[in-house]
């Protein structure tokens, strides 16, 4: 009964990703008639000229795709090169205030995005980064990297101490022993941390759309291409979405493997702490 129950709840839950992403397909392999054609069309005949026309057309989104690229890969090494001394700092150290940091970091993550939009316009606006690659990384780092070193202490509290203190006796340092002891058993943390970094980077849109101004636009934003008051080019937007789509399934392929065992030292740990 309880396997059923857990089969029937799976089949739903990948039923309601797969279902608008079949749909999005189904949108882009049409002509404009087809996809406002009412009833729907089940039978047509398939086009990729959607894909042609945002891969390669006057509104293509290949420059908004390198955008994207460079601040989503920016925000995820500063946050990785920052999050994992700082979440090893925390996870280990006895530092006064630890407490009260940890809180306030925190807390960082309790402020509603929408409310942070006019102090960021004029703090970047005041130091000459509004338009530009820098500023919007700044701007994400705020947010990815609290998120990152509250994820990454949790898997460095689970690892067991004895190898770092032998390393230490052994008159390492303590960034040689995070380097060669720690670091090697945290990989599936820090992958798991890198995609959710790298996904909240590329799929941001509200800093992106009034911080990024006509300079930088990332792809989330360049959707806008296709919709304008006089229509909504629906199988133009759908193309794009997927094609958007691709480099997050292609790195989510990618560090598979280390997901995976970083997911499953995850469940092990709530397991242990029961």
């Amino acid at each position: 009964m309880r396997r059923a129950l857990l089969t029937a709840v799976g089949a739903f839950l990948l039923a309601v990703w797969t279902v608008p992403v079949l749909l999005a397909v189904l949108t882009s392999l049409k002509d404009e008639k087809e996809v406002l054609a009412f009833p729907p069309t089940v039978v047509f005949e398939p086009t990729l000229k959607n894909f042609a026309a945002v891969l390669f057309g006057p509104t293509n989104i290949v420059p908004n795709l390198a955008s994207s690229i460079v601040i989503a890969l920016a925000t995820t090494a500063l946050t990785i090169v920052i999050a994992v001394p700082a979440a090893y700092a925390f996870a280990r150290l006895k530092l006064r205030g630890k407490t009260q940091l940890g809180f306030y970091v925190l807390a960082t993550q309790f402020v509603p995005p929408i409310g942070l939009i006019i102090p960021y316009f004029l703090i970047l606006n005041r130091i000459g980064w509004m338009d530009s690659y820098r500023g919007l990384v700044l701007i994400y780092l705020t947010f990815s990297l609290p998120f990152a070193i509250w994820l990454l202490v949790s898997y460095f509290e689970d690892i067991p101490r004895e190898m770092e203190e032998a390393a230490l006796l052994d008159r390492a340092n303590r960034w040689q022993a995070l380097w060669h002891v720690v670091l090697p058993q945290a990989r599936g943390a820090i992958a798991v941390t890198v995609v959710f970094v790298f996904l909240n980077a590329w799929n941001e849109f509200l800093f992106a759309v009034v911080l990024g101004g006509a300079t930088v636009k990332p792809v989330t934003v360049s959707m806008y291409n296709y919709i304008n008051t006089e229509q909504t080019q629906w199988a133009q937007l759908a193309a794009a979405a997927l094609v958007a789509m691709l480099p997050v399934i292609v790195l989510g392929i990618t560090a598979q493997k280390h997901i995976v065992a970083g997911l499953s030292a995850g469940a092990v740990k709530g397991v242990s702490r029961r």
